[in-house]
C-alpha cells in the first residue's frame, strides 16, 4: 500500500469526460400523469393526457367547457376510474384507491355543505369519519377556523352564512384532513366579481402558507392566469399547451390557445422572405408584415401572425418621425376607428383596416381626463414592432 501511494511517477492527468452526467430531477413530481384515457360511451372525455405536477405547485387546468378538465380532477379524486394510463401520486398508483382513502381532497363547486350541520362540524366532517379522537378533532377544527377566517361563525349553519363565508367552510373541510393535493373546481364560480377577486389572492396566499399542492379547474382565463404557477389548457379531451402565466400569453403554441387565451389579432398569410432575424409575411388584409424570426424555425409557408391588441401603438399620423422610431415599427396600417370602449383603465378601439380587416387595439388611460382621445369615426394610423409578433403555425 505505501509503496502504491509513494511512487515516483507523476501522476496521469484524469481523462475528460466525454459528456456530462445527467443530474436527477431536484424535485421528482408528486402527480404523474400517464397517458391517461376516460370515455363515455364513443365519446373521448379525456384523450391521452400526460401530465407532471410538482409538490407545493399551484396548478390550473383551463378550458371551455366539455373539454375534459373537470373529468381529469375526478379521476385524480377517485370518483371516475381511468380506462387506459396510470395516475401515480409520490410513486404510487392510486386506481385502486377510494376516494376518502386517498391523501387527496376535493373542494366542489356548489360547497356541497351539510345544511343541517354548523360550521364546526362541517369542518369536523370528515375528521370523525376517519376515527380521529375526539381532542385532536377540536383542536384541528379550532386550527382551520382561525385558518380561514370564521372565528364568531363556528355555531352558524350553511343558510345562515354568506356566500363567501360557505365558500371558507367547505376549503377548511377540504383542509382539515392535510391531503397531499386539493382539487378545487370552479372554486369561485358562485361568488360576485369583487369578492371572487379579493378570494384569488386568499387562497394564493393560503397555498403559499401551506406550501400544499393545489390543482385548480377553472374556464376563467384571469383567473388562472391570477393563481397559478403553471397553467395547462385543455381541449377536446388533450392538452394543448402548459406553461407558466406569461409564455401562456406571450407564446401561445396554437392559433387555438392564441384565441382563447386572452384578446388577439391574427393575420392569416405567407412566408415570402426569410431573413437572419425576421420573416416576411404577405397577409391578403393587413398587407406584408416584418415579424421576429421565432427561436423554433418556421417549417411553413403558410402562418398566423398573432398580435395582442396591448401591443399596438395609434397616432394620427404614424411614429415618430425620426428614422429609428421608423425602423422600429416597420409594421404600419391605416384605418378608421368603428367603435371606443372605455373600460376605466384602458380604452378598446376597433379599427377597420384598409385592407378589410378589423384591428383591436387597446391603449391605456393614463391621464384622468384625457380630451385628445380617439372617437368614433376617426381615421387613424397602427402601428407595431417585429418582436410584437408571434407566428403560428397550427
Amino acid at each position: 500500500m505505501a509503496d502504491d501511494i509513494a511512487t515516483s511517477e507523476p501522476a496521469a492527468e484524469p481523462a475528460p469526460p466525454s459528456s456530462p452526467v445527467p443530474r436527477p430531477d431536484p424535485q421528482p413530481p408528486i402527480l404523474r400523469i400517464e397517458n391517461v384515457v376516460k370515455t363515455f360511451g364513443s365519446f373521448r372525455a379525456v384523450d391521452g393526457v400526460s401530465l407532471d405536477i410538482r409538490a407545493g405547485e399551484f396548478f390550473a387546468l383551463l378550458g371551455p367547457s366539455g373539454c375534459g378538465k373537470t373529468t381529469l380532477l375526478r379521476m385524480l379524486a377517485g370518483f371516475e376510474t381511468p380506462d387506459e394510463g396510470r395516475i401515480l401520486l409520490s410513486g404510487e398508483d392510486i386506481a385502486p384507491v377510494l376516494p376518502h382513502q386517498r391523501p387527496v381532497n376535493m373542494m366542489f363547486q356548489n360547497y356541497a355543505l351539510f345544511p343541517h350541520l354548523n360550521v364546526r362540524d362541517n369542518i369536523a366532517f370528515g375528521l370523525k369519519r376517519a376515527g380521529m379522537p375526539r381532542g385532536e378533532i377540536a383542536s384541528r377544527v379550532a386550527e382551520m377556523v382561525a385558518l380561514v377566517r370564521l372565528e364568531g361563525l363556528e355555531k352558524r349553519k350553511p343558510d345562515q352564512l354568506s356566500g363567501g363565508q360557505k365558500q371558507r367552510v367547505a376549503l377548511a373541510r377540504s383542509l382539515a384532513r392535510r391531503p397531499k393535493v386539493l382539487l378545487l373546481d370552479e372554486p369561485m364560480a358562485a361568488l360576485d366579481k369583487k369578492l371572487r377577486e379579493s378570494t384569488q389572492f386568499e387562497l394564493m396566499e393560503l397555498q403559499r402558507k401551506l406550501g400544499m399542492t393545489f390543482i385548480i379547474v377553472t374556464h376563467d382565463q384571469e383567473e388562472a392566469m391570477t393563481v397559478a404557477s403553471r397553467i395547462g389548457v385543455m381541449k377536446a379531451g388533450q392538452l394543448e399547451q402548459v406553461a407558466v402565466p406569461r409564455r401562456l400569453y406571450e407564446e401561445p403554441a396554437s392559433r387555438w390557445v392564441a384565441e382563447f387565451v386572452g384578446d388577439i389579432n391574427l393575420f392569416e398569410g405567407e412566408v415570402t422572405a426569410r431573413e437572419a432575424l425576421r420573416l416576411r409575411v404577405a397577409t391578403s388584409t393587413a398587407g406584408e408584415l416584418v415579424v421576429a424570426q421565432p427561436v423554433a424555425p418556421v417549417a411553413e409557408t403558410k402562418v398566423a401572425v398573432a398580435i395582442r391588441p396591448e401591443k399596438i401603438r395609434l397616432a394620427l399620423r404614424g411614429p415618430a418621425a425620426d428614422a429609428a422610431a421608423a425602423a422600429a415599427a416597420l409594421n404600419r396600417v391605416e384605418g378608421v376607428i368603428t367603435d371606443a370602449s372605455y373600460l376605466g383603465g384602458k380604452t378598446v378601439y376597433k379599427i377597420r383596416l384598409d385592407g378589410g380587416a378589423v384591428l383591436h387595439a387597446a391603449q391605456a388611460n393614463t391621464a384622468r381626463l384625457d380630451a385628445e382621445g380617439y372617437g368614433v369615426n376617426q381615421r387613424v394610423v397602427a402601428w407595431f414592432t417585429p418582436d410584437d409578433c408571434v407566428v403560428l403555425e397550427r
